[in-house]
């Protein structure tokens, strides 16, 4: 696999998924720029930069240095995702808004800018199983937020024939979040949905690679990681 000479966005790159994503991305020869909200890393081969995706001028200020920096964008991976869990009468509006904003909205608005200055190419979107049959009550927000996440690649799909638009959509992956969890309770999650283990991030980064150079994924597909059978 050679991604020499395709410049790839990883939004979210410096915790959970992305963090492993950037520094594969980095081995097979791309040229990677990772955003950071709230936790900034040190690290030498990614160009790391600041990006709030709740907001316009934040998104638009980080595709015009990707432009002026690299002159180009092939590839966007969307990672950032927050979920805010609590039950139906604790969650307030303004918590499931929170939840909409960044998964949802900022989705929205990182497609829209970056289709701006792409040519061609490709953009991934971070969905959930959530998004379809996995969710509990709990978290109903968030799977809200990716199911509107994969309606919403379907739709820029078909607005934006030059790129290829899909998203992935995996069960309980290691992440730290995830791990640091109460364990019954995530024993219990997976066994309610019938997943045996975690997906290992590394297996994720891999299938978005996949989803990147696999002319067999189209536009408007909705890539699964059930856990059951990775």
């Amino acid at each position: 696999m050679n991604l020499d000479g395709l410049v790839v966005l990883v939004v979210g790159g410096t915790s959970g998924i992305g963090s492993t994503l950037i520094n594969i991305l980095h081995e097979y020869g791309a040229t990677v720029v990772a955003t950071y909200h709230n936790k900034k890393i040190n690290n030498e081969l990614i160009d790391i930069y600041y990006c709030d995706i709740t907001s316009e001028d934040s998104i638009n200020e980080l595709m015009n240095y990707i432009k002026e920096k690299h002159e180009k964008l092939d590839v966007v991976v969307n990672c950032s995702a927050i979920d805010i869990a609590n039950d139906i009468y604790n969650k307030t509006k303004d918590e499931f808004m929170k939840v909409l904003e960044v998964n949802l909205v900022g989705s929205f608005l990182i497609m829209k800018e970056a289709s701006k200055i792409m040519s061609r190419g490709v953009i991934i979107n971070l969905s959930s199983t959530d998004a379809t049959d996995t969710y509990n009550t709990l978290s109903m927000d968030y799977a809200s937020s990716k199911a509107g996440v994969e309606n919403l690649v379907k739709n820029m799909a078909e607005r934006l024939p030059n790129l290829k638009i899909c998203a992935l959509a995996p069960n309980w992956v290691d992440t730290a979040a995830v791990l640091e969890m109460d364990p019954n309770y995530l024993k219990e999650e997976m066994n309610r949905v019938g997943q045996k283990e975690l997906i290992k991030k590394e297996n994720v980064a891999l299938k978005i690679l996949e989803i990147i150079i696999n002319d067999d994924i189209r536009s408007g597909d909705i890539i699964r990681m059930s856990g059951k059978d990775e």
